[in-house]
């Protein structure tokens, strides 16, 4: 946790949130930039005097396992810029371990295409094409590739009556008979740099990668190595694949579980509101028993909740219970904790069990975020990284469709576009369990909108930006550091007020 929060306002701890607290200056040396904070952080518990590997964000934001939040293209996306996404649970088990398998086999460079045989039709291309809103396919015959074809070789219309086999360049392990260049994969040993030379070398714009026998393994795609040259940070495993999360639940957690595992999911998080039951303590005890993979348990709000969790196997801790923009936990049972009061006691909790044992335990802040200011807060309140739904849902990556609004502003009527936003209690979330389980019988999230806020590069690189040079001033030049030095205060309503623009007409 902070090295020292004054808690000056005379109210009950429990009424203080995440936005009523701010981080008080501190002495920055003049070599300090704000490009050298380091903002990377363990996920996963670890003794620090063990040499072991652990696994660690570079950035501390994940993707909430939520249907509007993150599916494939959000945990591709997190995972370029060096965060985490976690795939929802509200879907049958298969087709979340689908998704899981998307996500791996979109390896940082190196992608598993989507392939047409032989005798496929043009139009059925044609189609293919348009669905995935890219025109190049390999063609492959027994595993093997046979050829090459894009939209330069066929014509709409003229053409797609024909198969793949009458417009593609076709491909021969005899350089001399084949009118496509390729790349073999002990060439370049999964190293992208090299991939990206031979892919420069052969005037196009993608690069199969082929064994000595012709399988196709990979395509290389000179957009997607550009990106991940631009992206120095990402998070990917020894196989240069990207990191991603799977949620799980209490209930099909044994028909589950193997099968995101299988799929490839690289950490597992319990998806529940109440973490702090016998039935979190069961699935952890079948995960830890039958497989090797780490697991995020939660939520809890409570030192008990942390002890009870991690001394059941939990790899991290999620806390929050009612904080999230959508969900109405508190106001329906009225059983909950502000954030802010959840994640210092957990902190706490978390820092006694290190010094008694000596493994520290990564603590997640699961709800709460609003700006960025406030993961700045929510990281030197103790938490190692944040869970974030709202604040990322409006980005294109989101799985929610674009919808046009129209609203009047200073009399004007004007367009907005925006995205659908519903929680995991929602009866629309809910929907899938649908003859599978007994549902509660009432919601415990709600539906909403969020408006469009672009790419998630650029939203998150404009919020990092922040977080960092909010550190910076803090004085602290990395995680650990903001744990054991920041200094927190909470203020008033009235020095919110006075920290924001205010007393002048504000022009757009």
């Amino acid at each position: 946790m902070a090295g020292k929060i004054i808690d000056t306002p005379s109210r009950a701890l429990s009424e203080y949130s995440i936005q009523e607290h701010i981080l008080l200056p501190s002495h920055i040396p003049k070599d300090f930039t704000s490009d050298k904070v380091d903002l990377s952080a363990a996920i996963v518990k670890y003794n620090p005097d063990s040499k072991d590997s652990v696994l660690k964000l570079n950035i501390p934001v994940i993707g909430a396992a939520m249907q509007s939040v993150t599916g494939v293209k959000m945990a591709i996306a997190l995972a370029k810029l060096g965060g985490l996404g976690v795939v929802f649970c509200s879907q049958p088990p298969e087709k979340e371990a689908e998704m899981i398998k998307a996500v791996k086999d979109y390896k940082a460079g190196f992608v598993v295409p989507d392939t047409v045989s032989p005798g496929t039709k043009i139009e059925e291309i044609i189609k293919l094409a348009d669905e995935k809103g890219y025109s190049t396919f390999p063609v492959v015959e027994s595993g093997k590739l046979v050829g090459y074809i894009t939209k330069n070789d066929y014509h709409r219309e003229k053409h797609k009556h024909l198969v793949a086999k009458d417009r593609m360049l076709p491909f021969d392990l005899d350089k001399e008979k084949s009118k496509v260049a390729v790349a073999f994969d002990d060439q370049i040993s999964g190293d992208l740099h090299k991939a990206y030379g031979m892919l420069i070398e052969s005037h196009h714009g993608s690069l199969p990668i082929v064994d000595r026998n012709g399988a196709l393994k990979y395509v290389v795609f000179k957009k997607d190595v550009d990106e991940h040259l631009e992206n120095p940070f990402e998070l990917v495993d020894s196989q240069k694949r990207y990191i991603v999360g799977a949620a799980i639940n209490t209930r099909d957690y044994k028909e589950r579980v193997p099968l995101l595992v299988k799929a490839g999911a690289d950490i597992l998080f319990i998806d529940t509101s109440q973490g702090h039951t016998d039935f979190v303590k069961e699935t952890l005890g079948y995960v830890a028993k039958e497989f090797s993979v780490p697991v995020v348990a939660g939520n809890i709000v409570t030192a008990e909740g942390f002890r009870f969790l991690v001394e059941n196997n939990a790899s991290a801790v999620k806390v929050g219970m009612g904080p999230g923009s959508i969900c109405i936990t508190q106001e329906q049972i009225g059983v909950g904790r502000g954030q802010a009061t959840a994640i210092r006691e957990v902190a706490e909790e978390r820092d006694k069990y290190f010094a008694e044992t000596g493994v520290y335990v990564p603590i997640i802040a699961d709800g709460g975020v609003v700006i960025a200011k406030d993961i700045s807060v929510a990281l030197a309140l103790g938490s190692d990284a944040v869970m974030v739904g709202r604040y990322i849902a409006g980005c294109d990556e989101s799985p929610a469709e674009t919808r046009v609004a129209t609203r009047i502003v200073d009399g004007k009527l004007r367009e907005f576009h925006e995205k659908p936003y519903w929680g995991e209690g929602s009866a629309r979330a809910k929907a899938w369990m649908e003859n599978r389980y007994d549902q509660m019988t009432f919601d415990e999230g709600v539906e909403a909108t969020v408006e469009c806020v672009g790419p998630l590069k650029i939203h998150l690189h404009q919020a990092l930006t922040k977080i960092r040079d909010g550190i910076r001033k803090a004085g602290c030049r990395n995680m650990e550091e903001l744990h054991k030095k920041a200094v927190l205060q909470v203020i008033s309503e009235g020095s919110i007020k006075e920290g924001r623009a205010h007393d002048v007409d504000v022009k757009k």
